[in-house]
């Protein structure tokens, strides 16, 4: 797939290389100041949930804030420098300062088992530890010092801090809205998760300036897991209505595209992708869904069960890079990112198309049998088969005497013609000749204006 679009790359280019150096956590600074820069892309709304909120069964944690985190050797030099790359630090380690010895300090220090020059990323978010992760030379240079090492960690763990998260609701048509969600907890990471944070922002303004969409948007950027989680419980009540969404996550690696099914693989935003990565001739991955991943964890719950699937350029865990420093500005370019961003657009009208086309076309269509008290005789207009006792009921198909039958069971005025389709398990479509047939012979009748006004 190939798009020019220049002026579109550049400003991706200019903010990722502006959000990247920003030490991200699932709490702290890094994350407003990114949200912050995001705002002048679209005007987001930024939100913060306190520490120590109960949020179903988890607790929003102390936000962490750090200033420095060193370790040097005895003459004073920096061996790993949390200035140089925030990977080295893990995540939410504690305070410390004090001098030890290597074997000491090993027990806290990381490596890249098959990438000797990558810097693994580390987290401790409800463990209160202490940690470094360091390249394999760095681990050497360490090994081979004689003397003390002195080990700092500026940090500190705030019980009155909060958590941040990002919010935009575009409003279309109706109330019925799309989520789309990313997150904004990892440090400078770009493929996971920079680039889906940034394209967010931009999808975000694609769907302003277009025209007025039939469905609303709910576009959020939170900490993963423990941010969707304090999301959904605040806006329960809004969150339970959203049917289906798009979690925007490695979205610029080189490599294919790919998507992640929603839980219900059958669902049209499936559909949508398949088409939409069809009509562009790309060739794709697909990914079944499963219990692991990303933020469609908690919104695919069963007490929220909203349909979210993943559009993907080098999908997490797919990539040798994943989770370590390597996975930066040389690895992932504005130019993919761009060309997913289109994508997601393109996916999203598409979504659009398929779902309008219902609405407009078979759930405002409402049909009643004319004849409700007991069964038509259907032999007398010439609708069932002269010679009886042959029929036997098929299992899991539909011949017209069946869709008869069942139409004129289900078609009390009350139902649309889309709510019956979806009880048969049949397509729209296939019943409109039988349903032409039932009104030529007036047996059905049209209620959809009556239906509509009441």
């Amino acid at each position: 797939m190939t798009v020019i679009n220049k002026k579109l790359i550049k400003e991706i280019d200019q903010y990722l290389h502006r959000l990247f150096p920003i030490n991200r956590s699932i709490t702290g600074p890094g994350n407003r100041e990114s949200l912050h820069i995001l705002q002048e892309i679209v005007p987001i709304e930024i939100k913060e949930y306190p520490s120590g909120l109960e949020v179903y069964d988890w607790v929003i944690p102390p936000e962490w804030r750090v200033r420095d985190a060193y370790i040097k050797n005895s003459k004073g030099v920096r061996l790993v420098d949390f200035q140089t790359s925030n990977i080295h630090l893990v995540s939410y380690s504690v305070p410390i300062t004090k001098k030890m010895t290597f074997d000491e300090l090993e027990p806290h220090l990381n490596i890249h088992q098959d990438l000797p020059d990558a810097i693994p990323y580390r987290t401790s978010y409800y463990k209160r530890d202490w940690g470094f992760s360091v390249t394999h030379d760095q681990f050497s240079a360490l090994q081979q010092e004689k003397g003390e090492l002195e080990v700092v960690i500026d940090s500190e763990l705030n019980d009155n801090g909060s958590l941040t998260v990002g919010e935009l609701i575009i409003h279309g048509e109706t109330d019925k809205e799309i989520l789309i969600s990313s997150y904004i907890c990892h440090p400078s990471l770009a493929n996971d998760n920079l680039s889906g944070a940034v394209l967010t922002a931009f999808l975000a303004r694609e769907l302003i300036k277009g025209p007025k969409r039939h469905h609303s948007f709910r576009i959020v950027w939170v900490p993963e897991t423990i941010g969707a989680i304090a999301y959904c419980a605040i806006n329960e009540e809004v969150m339970k209505k959203i049917e289906s969404g798009l979690v925007v996550t490695t979205v610029g690696g080189p490599g294919k595209f790919g998507y992640k099914q929603s839980f219900d693989n059958k669902h049209p935003i499936n559909k949508a992708i398949e088409a939409t990565f069809k009509d562009e001739g790309c060739d794709f991955i697909t990914y079944p869904f499963d219990i692991h991943g990303s933020d469609e964890r908690q919104y695919s719950s069963q007490g929220f069960r909203i349909n979210t699937a993943s559009i993907t350029k080098n999908k997490y865990y797919e990539y040798p890079y994943y989770h370590t420093s390597l996975d930066n500005l040389d690895y992932v370019k504005a130019e993919h990112i761009t060309d997913t961003l289109l994508l997601h657009v393109k996916v999203i009208n598409k979504f659009e198309d398929i779902q309008s086309s219902h609405i407009t076309n078979y759930s405002h269509l409402f049909y009643r049998n004319r004849y409700p008290n007991c069964e038509v005789m259907l032999s007398k207009h010439s609708l069932y088969p002269q010679i009886g006792g042959s029929i036997i009921p098929r299992i899991d198909e539909h011949d017209e005497l069946d869709l008869i039958l069942w139409l004129l069971f289900l078609c009390d005025g009350t139902l649309s013609l889309h709510e019956v389709a979806k009880k048969l398990e049949v397509p729209e479509q296939s019943l409109l000749p039988v349903i032409e047939k039932l009104l030529d012979k007036k047996i059905l009748e049209d209620v959809s204006f009556s239906t509509k006004t009441q």
